[in-house]
């Protein structure tokens, strides 16, 4: 059953992606979950799929916690509609950016429509997980499962409610960080925003490109890319709610790419080739403090690549030669090569099992590059 510390029943109010994954979550861990949403499609499609059960289905029904996962541009609204309409519940949001939130309920505070002790039930949260994909018929019940999950609580919120949000993120399977709202909004415009932003500016650029120019694309351009798929009406509320926080990365990003175009414009002119050593070599020490494997500390792993066919069975196969090699595998990911049926499985060891886990495979009949 659902820990007591959740006060139930548990009302999802959106059923997007992240509501309707929590909503499959919490029922999975045996909490009993209502959900609503303004689309009757939407909401039927995330019934449907067992997230819950529709609220005007379940009349005089009283939540003990709500979840706001309504799309950031409406999200304050709904976060005070809902502490009026529900006054002994806790009421907490999803939503991506956090200090606008808390600032539409401080107004509703100081006009009267919310009393402080109703604001005091609210807290700000943001679970760090998602995909490229929107709409209920994307969610999953495992979406935030070891996924960062913040919590933006306030000198003036109720020491209970914030247990309840950790209560549900725990429930939930992800890890609870505790951030004030502008800590959390400037790291998200860092980590999450900008790169969106990057990967929109990059993918923009291939508009126009030659099918036989983009037939040579590798994992380079997809991984760059990826989430550049992203739903654009989402994201034009995301940046235009953490806009002050973004533009200030922005600049900095500016000031290195004139830079950079300085530099292209004269590339044998003296230091220029120094200038783009140094460039490239700031991002490979931004990009080892990346953290590594389960949050820890950044490591490098080695990789043993195979050729595997295009055929069904042949990545399991591998994977059960590495199994039965008993080397633990890292990371894994597979690049296509262009104009082959065949796939370059490349698979990250412990840099100290690289031979032995090639041996292994080779002895297997499996082409290591």
């Amino acid at each position: 059953m659902a820990p007591r510390a959740l006060p139930e029943p548990v009302l999802v109010r959106g059923t997007g992606l992240l509501g309707t994954s929590i909503g499959l979550g919490l029922r999975a861990a045996g909490a009993d979950v209502l959900l609503t949403d303004p689309s009757p499609s939407a909401q039927a499609v995330a019934v449907d799929i067992g997230a819950g059960t529709a609220l005007e289905e379940a009349p005089g029904a009283r939540p003990g916690t709500v979840v706001v996962a309504a799309p950031p541009d409406v999200t304050g609204q709904v976060v005070v509609d809902s502490l009026r309409a529900y006054p002994g519940a806790v009421v907490l949001d999803i939503a991506s950016v956090k200090a606008a939130i808390a600032a539409e309920v401080a107004a509703a505070v100081e006009s009267g429509a919310i009393t402080p002790g109703d604001a005091a039930r609210y807290v700000g949260t943001h679970p760090m997980a998602g995909s490229e994909r929107s709409g209920p018929v994307a969610a999953r019940g495992q979406l935030f499962t070891a996924a960062p999950w913040v919590v933006c609580a306030t000198a003036g919120t109720d020491p209970a409610a914030v247990g309840t949000a950790e209560e549900l993120a725990r429930t939930l399977g992800a890890t609870v960080h505790r951030m004030s709202a502008a800590d959390h909004d400037a790291s998200v415009a860092l980590i999450s925003h900008l790169p969106q932003i990057a990967a929109s500016l990059v993918s923009s650029r291939l508009q126009e490109t030659p099918a036989a120019s983009l037939a040579l694309a590798g994992n380079g351009l997809r991984d760059t890319t990826r989430i550049a798929a992203s739903d654009p009406q989402l994201w034009v509320q995301i940046l235009a709610a953490n806009a002050p926080e973004i533009l200030g990365i922005l600049y900095g990003v500016r000031e290195d790419l004139d830079r950079l175009i300085a530099t292209m414009e004269d590339p044998t002119a003296p230091g220029a080739r120094l200038d783009i050593a140094q460039l490239i070599a700031e991002g490979n020490a931004g990009h080892a403090r990346i953290p590594g494997k389960h949050g820890g500390p950044p490591q490098s792993f080695a990789l043993v690549t195979v050729i595997v066919d295009d055929t069904p069975g042949q990545i399991s196969a591998v994977l059960h030669d590495v199994g039965a090699a008993g080397i633990n595998v890292e990371d894994l990911r597979m690049d296509h090569s262009a104009g082959y049926e065949v796939g370059m499985l490349e698979i990250s060891v412990l840099p100290g099992r690289k031979q032995e886990l090639a041996d292994a495979l080779s002895a297997h009949g499996w082409k290591v590059v």
